[in-house]
């Protein structure tokens, strides 16, 4: 894939991250930290490709003709559905949005149809295993509102248990990072997400998914710029939408975002333990700053669990990503 390939699935990717219209300033700004970060990952300017979406200077016409081949097309357009249903099943705008570019990239319907049913499907999933389904598109089911059952009691999972399903959880997602599919890197976030809620459930607070996201949002964790920085990574690194030899090659080196799928993971899981555990009376400004301690720390853990991870990424089986992120 060439570099003007490269550029033009990006610009397709930010175009599908501002299709709802409903990005705060926050939001923005996340983004746009991710468009900085990878514009050290290789000569794409992909901070002026943000400020040409952000100010229209470019078309989805003239983007999608840069993808010359069946492969780039349907790339572009399952990271456009994945950016989509990052932050949860996809709004009007953004169905609408997805259906213009699948026309403007000449993709079989029902092929495009399919893909981005199986995006839905994850998006959809509630957070707690063996739970019931959504009950319409864009809702869940009802859920007590977040507030201790039993604050600041005991965790009904012992220290350690805490400890293997944080370790566990964050070996599973830097294997994900690993894999070479579009669906593999969107089922990163919802894993966090349960992750999350079984710590808080552990500590007594029954949480649903619109609380678990303020939380990551806090954290300044972003949901639809992670799958933006995870998947870009894998792109400009040549691993995204590879198969075999590639998927391979991407197990005989670092992870292609440094680990931060794995390290993310790790200092989620651990900062939601303190935040849970305290009844959560940590501060924006504590929560925060704890979380980016903890990210350091989870950086350097990376490279002692690289050997479980890649090992862990060769058993996965990625037409079952679905089940996987279902039972949590």
């Amino acid at each position: 894939m060439n570099e003007q390939q490269q550029e033009a699935i990006l610009t397709l990717s930010l175009m599908a991250a501002f299709a709802d219209g409903g990005k705060n300033e926050s939001e923005r700004a996340e983004i746009r930290r991710i468009a900085d970060a990878l514009a050290g990952e290789g000569s794409l300017n992909i901070a002026a490709l943000y400020q040409d979406v952000l100010l229209k200077r470019v078309s989805m016409a003239a983007a999608a003709a840069a993808l010359t081949t069946p492969e780039t097309r349907q790339l572009a357009f399952e990271m456009a559905v994945c950016v989509c249903d990052a932050d949860g099943v996809q709004s009007a705008a953004e169905k609408a949005f997805l259906d213009d570019l699948r026309a403007a990239l000449a993709l079989d319907e029902q092929q495009a149809s399919a893909y981005s049913e199986q995006a839905e499907a994850i998006a959809a999933l509630p957070v707690a295993t063996g739970s019931p389904a959504p009950t319409t598109a864009g809702t869940t089911a009802s859920v007590p509102a977040p507030g201790p059952a039993a604050a600041g009691l005991a965790s009904t999972m012992s220290d350690a248990e805490i400890d293997q399903a944080i370790l566990n959880a964050s070996i599973l997602n830097g294997a994900l990072e690993l894999l070479p599919e579009s669906l593999s890197t969107m089922a990163i976030i919802p894993l966090q997400i349960k992750l999350v809620y079984r710590i808080g459930k552990s500590y007594g607070f029954e949480l649903d998914r619109g609380h678990i996201k303020d939380f990551l949002a806090t954290l300044g964790v972003g949901l639809t710029s992670q799958y933006l920085e995870q998947a870009g990574r894998k792109l400009l690194g040549g691993l995204l939408g590879k198969v075999g030899g590639g998927f391979l090659r991407g197990l005989g080196k670092q992870a292609v975002s440094s680990g931060m799928s794995f390290a993310s993971t790790y200092a989620l899981g651990h900062v939601a333990r303190r935040y849970y555990a305290g009844g959560r009376s940590f501060s924006s400004e504590m929560l925060r700053s704890s979380f980016d301690s903890m990210l350091g720390e989870a950086k350097s853990l990376h490279r002692r669990y690289l050997p479980e991870i890649q090992a862990r990424a060769r058993t996965l089986d990625s037409a079952k990503i679905i089940d996987m992120v279902r039972q949590g």
